[in-house]
Parts: structure tokens; C-alpha cells; sequence
């Protein structure tokens, strides 16, 4: 069986429906949200890029599943060392949201356990939530029949945001928090900071933190100073 790990671990603050920006991908957060609270709904094949916004949707599925009183499991396959032990032991979720499906591309004994466990879950009617870097055919994926069954899944091309959209959610939340952000003091992190919005948004968290200390605003030198100390420069 797969560990049962604290709530506050296995679906963190931020990756909630409600923190998800959609951008390009509305029809996609729309269709995960009905899998998440509707047991005859569509399974879903999601697959993007990183920072596209996999996890997030995945864990924000089963957030919003446990709130509703459905049994859930998330397994993060790429963080995992014997795949499958952890594909045989899943038992007993209505939903179960697997992430980083390429993590197992060409290992066939673990290949064949998702197949069954594909095979388990529709005939104990549970719900399965795929997401990974590519398409079922792109996957590397050796045997073909479980490339069919996941290509019999509602897929989505994810696309992350784009600048400008991430520049608008980061002054967004930076507004909600009472910070004002200069288009100058953008530009400045744009160029040298990584432009994932999760790392973005945590930077925020801790930016705001900082100036609070320091009583100062968010300016170009106050984030030049912050990031050469806690060593959080772009290479």
C-alpha cells in the first residue's frame, strides 16, 4: 500500500483549484474539476511541459475530492524508487491521480501493473487523473496496449502562462498582500529569475516577509540584495 502522508504534505496550500491560473487552460481545469466530484466523469490525460501546471491540477483534484469525502491517492511516480510495488499496492481510492507517467517509459514490469491497475480501477469504478510531459504515443511507453488505454482518455495539451499573464498574476497577488509592484522591479526579475509561476509566487512569500522586516519597499536594490543573499539569483 502506498503510505498515507499528512494532509498539510500531500496537498499543499497553494496547490488548490482556486490557485490555478488558467490562462490557455480553461477547458482543462473545468474538465479536472468534474473528475474530481463526479464519479462517472471522463478520465483525463494531461501533458505539458514544466511549469505547464501538471502537479498543481493533480493535487488540486484530490484536495478538492477529499473535501468532498472521496478516498484519494496521489502518486508522484518520478519521486518513487520501485514502481511496481507502488502501482500493485494502490487500492481503495475513488480517485486516484498518477503524475509523471514517462517516469516508467520502457520499464515493463511496471508497464504492465498500470495496465492492470488501468484495467482494476474501471471495473471497481474508480477514476483515474493521468498527467505527464508527453502524449500516450510520445511516452515512450512500450506496450501497446496500455498506450491505447490512456489514449482512450479526455486529453489536454497544457500551456504555461505566458510573461505577460505572469506578470499579471504575480502583481495580483502582490496588490492582495498590499505590496506594489513596479513595472521596473518586473522587468529587473523577469530577466534574471526564474520564470516559473510557482517559484515566482514563492519568491513573493518570502520577498514579502523580507520587506516587511526591513520595513521597506520592493525595489530593483532591495531584490538585488535579497536574492545575492539568500543565493536565489538566476545562474
Amino acid at each position: 500500500m502506498i503510505p498515507q502522508l499528512p494532509l498539510a504534505l500531500r496537498w499543499p496550500r497553494r496547490q488548490r483549484f482556486e490557485h490555478f491560473h488558467a490562462g490557455a487552460n480553461a477547458a482543462a481545469l473545468a474538465a479536472v474539476q468534474v473528475l474530481a466530484l463526479e464519479p462517472a466523469a471522463p478520465w483525463v490525460y494531461l501533458h505539458g511541459a514544466n511549469g505547464s501546471g501538471r502537479s498543481h491540477l493533480l493535487m488540486a483534484a484530490c484536495q478538492a475530492a477529499s473535501s468532498a469525502g472521496r478516498r484519494v491517492q496521489y502518486l508522484p511516480l518520478a519521486a518513487l524508487s520501485d514502481h511496481v510495488s507502488a502501482l500493485r499496492g494502490v487500492a481503495g481510492s475513488d480517485l486516484l491521480a498518477l503524475d509523471d507517467l514517462g517516469a516508467i517509459a520502457g520499464n515493463r514490469e511496471a508497464e504492465h501493473a498500470l495496465f492492470d491497475l488501468y484495467n482494476r480501477a474501471r471495473a471497481e469504478g474508480s477514476a483515474l487523473l493521468f498527467a505527464a510531459d508527453a502524449t500516450p504515443t510520445q511516452l515512450g511507453l512500450e506496450l501497446p496496449d496500455l498506450r491505447s488505454r490512456l489514449g482512450a482518455c479526455t486529453q489536454f495539451a497544457l500551456k504555461p502562462l505566458d510573461d505577460d499573464e505572469r506578470r499579471a498574476v504575480l502583481k495580483a497577488q502582490a496588490a492582495a498582500r498590499g505590496i506594489e509592484l513596479d513595472d521596473s522591479v518586473l522587468d529587473w526579475l523577469f530577466a534574471r529569475y526564474a520564470r516559473d509561476l510557482g517559484a515566482l509566487l514563492d519568491l513573493l512569500d518570502k520577498l514579502d516577509a523580507a520587506s516587511l522586516a526591513a520595513q521597506r519597499r520592493i525595489t530593483i536594490p532591495f531584490l538585488r540584495g535579497f536574492l545575492l543573499e539568500t543565493g536565489s539569483s538566476a545562474p
